[in-house]
């Protein structure tokens, strides 16, 4: 179960990554984001107030369980984290083709899975390493391809976004096992939302509303609320899978990378995006090495 759980999260966070791309084409970062932790937020506000104030999902999936400080203060260190990698990331996604963007998100496992060696004292095997190779040299061939559009790898500060959102979307994912070895996954997720938006105002508040006259100006799209839907039921599923009994991380965090078949297809078909025919050798590449981080780990 957790793992169909696993693939169906993969696919909204494609959509999740083609309607970010798609509201953020020559409109306002901070904004954009902002919507998306509001919407976010008061899709999980109801859960909360229904579980505090009444016993109609009393037993039920969507009920939020009482907890204090104890609690939400490790809530609060992930949204920190996770909007610290949104922030990286949609200024990455603005600025990038979606089919470059998606094969470097595509690697996350392997930070992941380096991530552990160095934290949690995993050893790599055979499988695992060459898994990591084979994602190191995707990102090489995906710096030729981007060359052919104009975008230098080593010079080019949004590939250092994008780079840095990958870092902290791993260390999210290595949190993640922690937080839901210890609590409820409604409560992780309703109340990490609740604390995003409140971060996210305050950015919006210091950071871009004393100076929104001199930066890209923001527009609304019907798109933005589709972020904050696919985003939530993608990390709904997420959470679940992960909440569940045998659940692997290392194996949802690879599955979940899938996202990038539907981002990539839809840079392709949607946005009319150049030279695919090498970036779908890169993505070839990394979905290779995710196959053989699989093999390494059922190992």
């Amino acid at each position: 179960m957790w793992l169909s759980l696993a693939f169906l999260s993969a696919t909204l966070l494609g959509f999740y990554d083609v309607s970010k791309k798609q509201a953020l084409r020559s409109n306002a970062v901070i904004p954009v984001l902002f919507l998306n932790t509001l919407f976010s937020m008061l899709i999980f506000v109801p859960f909360i107030l229904l579980s505090a104030t009444t016993d109609v999902l009393e037993g039920t999936m969507l009920h939020v369980p009482m907890c204090g400080w104890e609690v939400h203060k490790f809530i609060v260190l992930k949204a920190f984290i996770v909007l610290g990698s949104w922030l990286f990331g949609y200024f990455g996604m603005k600025h990038l083709p979606i089919t470059i963007v998606g094969p470097i998100n595509a690697t996350r496992p392997v930070l992941v899975l380096l991530g552990a060696l160095l934290i949690f004292g995993e050893r790599l095997n055979v499988y695992q390493w060459i898994g990591v190779l084979l994602a190191i040299a995707s990102v090489l061939l995906l710096s030729r391809s981007g060359k052919k559009e104009g975008i230098d790898f080593r010079h080019n500060r949004w590939i250092y976004c994008v780079a840095m959102a990958s870092l902290l979307g791993a260390l999210s994912a290595l949190y993640d096992k922690f937080l839901m070895r210890q609590f409820d996954s409604m409560v992780v997720q309703s109340w990490f939302t609740v604390y995003q938006f409140i971060i996210m105002g305050v950015v919006l508040l210091v950071l871009w509303a004393p100076r929104r006259s001199q930066s890209t100006p923001f527009r609304w799209s019907w798109v933005i609320p589709l972020i904050s839907i696919f985003l939530c039921a993608a990390d709904f599923a997420y959470y679940t899978a992960l909440s569940q009994q045998g659940a692997l991380i290392a194996i949802v965090s690879m599955v979940r990378r899938g996202s990038v078949l539907v981002s990539f297809l839809c840079g392709a078909l949607l946005f009319r995006e150049k030279n695919l025919k090498s970036k779908a050798f890169d993505l070839l590449l990394v979905l290779l090495g995710m196959l053989f981080l699989y093999w390494g780990t059922r190992g």
